[in-house]
């Protein structure tokens, strides 16, 4: 038994015509409740204003409830329509102040075109200011050699701390599994074709040269570069970078030079550690699945990697830290004073990042396919 304040209705049949009577409140503090909206539209569902609809028996009608039968009836008021003045009044309110739902035309192809033609411009404006940013840091760099008393070192320690001290763990980690899994799926291949001992060539080129600073590369661009973007947008937010620009103090020397010489120096070193974390996970999986001993693996690796790979693996860190530095601050400086646009530009940062480290990953492959062979 439905309480007597619940909004309600009954449909009776008056020559042939459906009729609507009212009951109940037909107010907001009754209609908290979803599935009572979602009850009356199923029961009114197909019921509009050319039915009859008899109000006044209703205890009471606010605007919410008006709205209601305003939507009900399509936006056009019943024919055979009884209710009381104060009910009609609230109805003309909500009649008077319910526009129409913009009727959106299909788009020509001009309007394509001009769209296309304002991303690219959006694109090409973005790419504009990532140069600016990189020749701003290069004069960062030449006033840092002139003056390096004015430098920012005390940032740079706690960056190099944050960005590659607090980074080991996951990523020898993340190395270690990688290597075990390659050296599993290696080893398998290798048996059918008795070539074992090959299997120290394979990991150390792969992991050495090209896995190693890579996967360091995208573990950091995802943990430090969407931070990098973070702090800096938080920064917007808070106003703290027009503060800094009232004090004439420079965003590009204060907060990209030291982050972007961070990862720099840290990059290198994370990717020699990651390496060297796969390579242990290669040497255990290799003397569990082949046999191959950790004495054997150890004093074929020189002779299997030339030492050209580890140079060129950590010239690729060095560029892989300043990309992801820069992308990072790129995006932060990017970000406007809300939340909405400091989450879009970090994960923007984020594969942005990644997707650069990965195609200058391809250009240093093509570039030097010749060296470490």
């Amino acid at each position: 038994m439905p309480e007597p304040t619940t909004p309600r209705f009954e449909l009776q049949t008056t020559d042939g015509m459906p009729r609507v009577r009212l009951l109940g409140q037909w107010t907001a503090a009754q209609f908290g409740e979803r599935h009572l909206v979602a009850n009356l539209q199923s029961g009114l569902h197909g019921i509009g204003a050319e039915a009859g609809w008899d109000l006044r028996d209703a205890d009471q009608l606010d605007h919410v409830g008006a709205q209601l039968l305003w939507d009900q009836w399509r936006h056009r008021q019943p024919a055979r329509l009884e209710l009381l003045p104060a009910q009609r009044a609230v109805l003309d309110r909500v009649a008077q102040f319910t526009g129409e739902p913009p009727v959106r035309a299909r788009p020509t192809w001009r309007q394509h075109y001009l769209g296309l033609g304002e991303a690219v411009l959006r694109r090409l404006h973005a790419v504009a200011e990532f140069v600016r940013l990189t020749g701003q840091l290069a004069l960062n760099a030449l006033r840092l050699a002139r003056a390096p008393h004015e430098g920012p070192w005390r940032d740079l320690s706690g960056h190099l701390y944050h960005i590659g001290a607090t980074a080991l763990p996951i990523t020898a980690l993340v190395g270690f599994l990688i290597g075990v899994v390659l050296a599993y799926l290696t080893a398998k291949q290798l048996r059918q074709f008795g070539a074992d001992a090959y299997i120290v060539n394979i990991l150390g080129v792969a992991l050495i040269r090209e896995l190693g600073p890579m996967l360091a590369a995208i573990l950091v661009a995802g943990r430090s570069g969407s931070s990098i973007t973070a702090q800096i947008g938080v920064m917007r937010v808070t106003d703290e970078l027009d503060a800094m620009s009232v004090m004439g103090i420079s965003h590009s020397f204060r907060l990209v030079l030291p982050r972007a010489m961070a990862l720099a120096i840290a990059m290198p070193l994370i990717s020699i550690w990651t390496t060297f974390a796969a390579l242990a996970g290669g040497l255990l999986a290799s003397d569990i699945s082949l046999g191959i001993t950790p004495t054997f693996f150890l004093r074929a690796l020189p002779e299997a990697v030339q030492v050209g790979n580890l140079v060129l693996a950590t010239a690729k860190s060095v560029v892989f830290g300043l990309l992801i530095a820069l992308v990072g601050c790129h995006y932060g400086l990017a970000v406007e004073p809300n939340t909405q646009s400091l989450g879009e530009g970090t994960t923007a940062s984020v594969v942005t990042s990644i997707t650069v480290v990965i195609l200058v990953d391809a250009l240093f492959a093509i570039a030097f396919q010749e060296v470490g062979f």
